[in-house]
């Protein structure tokens, strides 16, 4: 039996980055979900259990930084490592999605699609912290 292909939820509600992001990530293997704002994110999250997550900032319905609160506040989605992907690239804003429980920032202007495949192999490779 060959083992399950691994999840990542692509929260972004820019389609054209959305698209790509999950044709790139489909193509090296990955089952891809997207959501295309705050609240649907938070509800795939909790329906689909991905093992990663790529969390845009600037999103309708609910921000970024209150989506990642939420994940992190829920025990069933708490564990699920998230990697924050936003053109909110100040250093304040890089601070607090760290705090607030993400695993990595990247800017979306300084980050090609095989880059953040590299990014999302890398942290699925490593033991769950």
């Amino acid at each position: 039996m060959e083992p399950r292909a691994r999840t990542i939820l692509v929260a972004e509600d820019d389609r054209f980055l959305r698209k790509a992001a999950e044709t790139t990530l489909a193509r090296h293997g990955y089952r891809v979900i997207a959501a295309v704002d705050g609240e649907e994110a938070l509800a795939m999250a909790r329906a689909e259990t991905p093992d990663l997550i790529l969390l845009d900032l600037v999103m309708p319905k609910r921000h970024g930084f209150e989506v990642l609160r939420g994940l992190k506040a829920d025990p069933a989605t708490a564990h699920i490592p998230v990697i924050v992907l936003s053109n909110l690239g100040q250093e304040k804003d890089v601070q607090r999605a760290l705090a607030e429980g993400a695993e990595a920032f990247c800017v979306k202007a300084n980050l090609s699609l095989q880059e953040l495949v590299r990014r999302v192999d890398e942290r699925l490779a490593a033991p769950p912290a």
